[in-house]
């Protein structure tokens, strides 16, 4: 199946770029699916809320990535993530597609998050975000389950990479360090958290589509250790030559800005992966896949960097 087509579903986000470029660094054929025109690869128009129109973007295809990124809204995810999956899977069905599906981690407990966690830790959660996730990633479970389709998930920390927008390190962040303003942040900032790299997560969901023996289950994808928002800012400000301090948004002040600000209304409810430590284990993969080279941040976050200074100058 290597010969055959790789489809991209979401392909002008930052992880449809990521993955674009590991195909392409593997000489892949490659349909780059979204809503706009790209230049540079294949390119076919689809909204996959549309039945018609995501069998016709993904007929032909071997393999399947969706790595859609809707907006960051309760309201949104609910309503068109399950149709969106419905259609993706019955057009793998169909095509006898594998889908690799991009993932995140807003299913599992938060009882048991303050330790590390793997893909056996228990799921549940009364988040609204948290529920859609669980609902689409149990649809991919069902289908492979009832043998309609061959799949495999990858799930991954907050990540972080060229063109992220909906990075942590970019939302209130580097967006406005740009504008050379201090940057904040709506969390404890002694607490380590997991990030992943974009293009180690494009890299890492190439490897799983092209090893069948991944097929059927959860993957998370790979980390390196987990670093806290101090520690994140010292390399900001190191490759910026900058000396920003972090200004903490604590609860009372969220609740009050969350009255005027729907970003920050939508990210409080997954606050409390920031209020403790979070520790996302991926030695799963690790072991499967031991040559597996994992970019540090100081060049993760200087490549980040880097493609907005380029995307501002180009304006």
């Amino acid at each position: 199946m290597d010969n055959e087509i790789h489809t991209v579903l979401g392909a002008s986000g930052a992880i449809g770029f990521a993955i674009i470029k590991a195909l392409q660094n593997k000489n892949l054929s490659i349909r780059a699916v979204s809503k706009h025109p790209m230049q540079g690869v294949k390119w076919v128009y689809a909204n996959l809320m549309d039945t018609v129109l995501t069998q016709k973007a993904i007929q032909g295809s071997g393999y399947v990535y969706l790595c859609v990124g809707l907006p960051y809204d309760s309201a949104i995810w609910a309503s068109q993530w399950p149709v969106i999956m419905k259609n993706v899977i019955n057009a793998c069905e169909k095509s006898n597609a594998v889908l690799i599906f991009f993932d995140n981690v807003y299913m599992y407990d938060p009882y048991y998050l303050p330790s590390s966690f793997d893909e056996n830790t228990p799921q549940y959660t009364l988040t609204k975000k948290g529920i859609t996730r669980k609902q689409i990633s149990d649809m991919i479970m069902d289908a492979i389950r009832q043998e309609k389709i061959k799949a495999v998930i990858g799930r991954s920390a907050d990540f972080y990479g060229p063109f992220a927008k909906n990075s942590p390190f970019y939302i209130s962040f580097l967006e406005r360090m740009l504008l050379d303003k201090n940057p904040y942040f709506l969390g404890s900032p002694d607490k380590k958290h997991t990030y992943s790299y974009t293009l180690d997560n494009g890299r890492a969901l190439v490897l799983l589509a092209l090893d069948s023996s991944t097929y059927g289950e959860v993957w998370h994808l790979p980390t390196r250790k987990a670093i806290t928002i101090e520690q994140i800012i010292e390399i900001f400000n190191g490759i910026l030559k900058k000396n920003y301090k972090i200004k903490i948004i604590f609860p009372i002040e969220r609740k009050l800005l969350s009255l005027f600000s729907k970003t920050i209304k939508e990210a409080s409810e997954m606050n409390y992966q920031f209020e403790h430590d979070y520790i996302m284990v991926s030695d799963k993969f690790k072991n499967h896949f031991p040559d597996f080279h994992i970019t540090p941040y100081e060049l993760g976050i200087k490549e980040m960097i880097k493609s907005f200074c380029k995307k501002n100058t180009n304006r």
